[in-house]
């Protein structure tokens, strides 16, 4: 993992401008608030700003905010935003002053007792912005300052420079973000069926396992910026594999901690066999046996450290930093399939939700696996994870700052 880059900050426009590129996305009716570490930017969380009723009393929301913040244990203050734009409208900066004064106040006392002291904090509607705490008229105009200026800031202009972009906001229903044709969705979803009776009665076994992981492991390690190609068998043979749990979980795995973990971790389970059985398959032109040229370098001196079970790696406990690069590539992978719809299209979204997750963007995984579930109701790795991203559980990944997956 290479160091982080540095950004430099000359004034709020700057930082304003920089949560945008945090979360992906321009939030609204949301409190963000970013650690530091002396001067330095740590780790972004956002959070739907409570209603009316917990803002006369918000001792519970607050105390929700500081044990999130306590995930980041090098962090010595704190920077908070409240962007109070409900999706089109928002209340005036005088309205403002009084709608959240009492969170502002409580989230002071609180964050100043843990150690976090809030260094400064902004109100961001839909045509202003404005300090919270300075009333010096001549700096800080009661009407507030232009938004344009964070869309205008030297650091946003920087960090659209160096690739980073601002998208829809998780849960936009824009429609598939990879169109599909009728035609090639029919065509993919008569195959996978072919593909699953094959699939189906080879699912306990080792070698078919290893097949799979090997058509997989190809696609993970394709070239950064590789244009996606349909193809319907292979399309067919991955959706068909992502109905198995067993091959499933293994894909996370392996592309955070190489295969040899996700080897490891099934025979802990007990679910394969080395006997006799049907011969393994894998789509045409797709690896059987491979010569191992794709391996991972992490797989290549497993045994020099304990291999991290499937629970570590899923909870991002280990390894101590995931192959942030075969992560984004499956991802890449799994929305491809996902366009087409059905069951391993909740699979697909589950994976993505899990992949959000680890990179720290709870709204984006929410999002994911609340599709999963819409796709496919009572799917259960999506319940369990929307459960563990509704209590606010952050992965361990995107808990410390040298293993995130932020690279600013």
């Amino acid at each position: 993992m290479t160091a982080p880059e540095r950004l430099r900050i000359s004034g709020p426009e700057d930082i304003l401008g920089f949560i945008p590129h945090s979360l992906g996305y321009w939030p609204e009716s949301s409190l963000v608030a970013i650690t530091m570490h002396g001067n330095l930017l740590g780790a972004t969380l956002r959070l739907d700003l409570p209603g009316p009723e917990v803002l006369a009393d918000p001792g519970k929301y607050v105390r929700l905010v500081r044990g999130y913040l306590d995930a980041d244990k090098q962090a010595d203050g704190t920077l908070l935003a409240f962007f109070t734009s409900k999706g089109g409208s928002s209340p005036g900066p005088e309205v403002v002053d009084v709608e959240y004064h009492a969170l502002l106040s409580g989230l002071d006392c609180v964050l100043e007792e843990a150690g976090l002291p809030v260094r400064d904090a902004w109100y961001i509607g839909d045509d202003y912005w404005r300090d919270a705490y300075c009333t010096d008229a001549s700096c800080c105009p009661p009407q507030g300052r232009p938004l344009q200026a964070i869309l205008d800031s030297t650091l946003n202009a920087e960090m659209v420079y160096r690739g980073s972009s601002v998208g829809p906001a998780p849960g936009t229903k824009d429609g598939p973000a990879t169109p599909v044709s009728s035609l090639y969705r029919s065509a993919v979803l008569e195959a996978q069926e072919g593909w699953w009776k094959v699939l189906d009665c080879r699912r306990d076994s080792r070698a078919q396992f290893v097949a799979v992981l090997e058509a997989w492991e190809v696609l993970m390690c394709r070239r950064g910026g590789e244009p996606w190609l349909p193809g319907v068998e292979r399309d067919a043979f991955l959706r068909a594999s992502l109905l198995i749990p067993a091959w499933r979980d293994a894909l996370l795995v392996m592309a955070a901690a190489g295969k040899h973990a996700a080897e490891a971790g099934v025979d802990q389970f007990g679910v394969l066999h080395d006997g006799a059985g049907p011969h393994p398959v894998a789509p045409p032109g797709g690896p059987l046996g491979g010569n191992g040229q794709n391996r991972a370098a992490g797989d290549a001196d497993a045994g020099a450290s304990p291999v991290p079970g499937y629970a570590e790696v899923l909870m991002g406990v280990a390894p101590s930093v995931p192959d942030w690069e075969r992560l984004n590539a499956l991802d890449l992978v799994l929305e491809q399939l996902a366009a087409l719809g059905g069951p391993a299209a909740a699979a697909s979204l589950t994976l993505r939700g899990w992949i959000a997750w680890s990179r720290g963007r709870g709204s984006y995984a929410a999002a994911y696996l609340s599709d999963a579930l819409d796709v496919e109701p009572g799917y259960r790795l999506a319940e369990l994870l929307l459960e563990l991203v509704g209590r606010g559980a952050i992965c361990g990944w995107a808990a410390r700052k040298d293993a995130a997956w932020h690279k600013f």
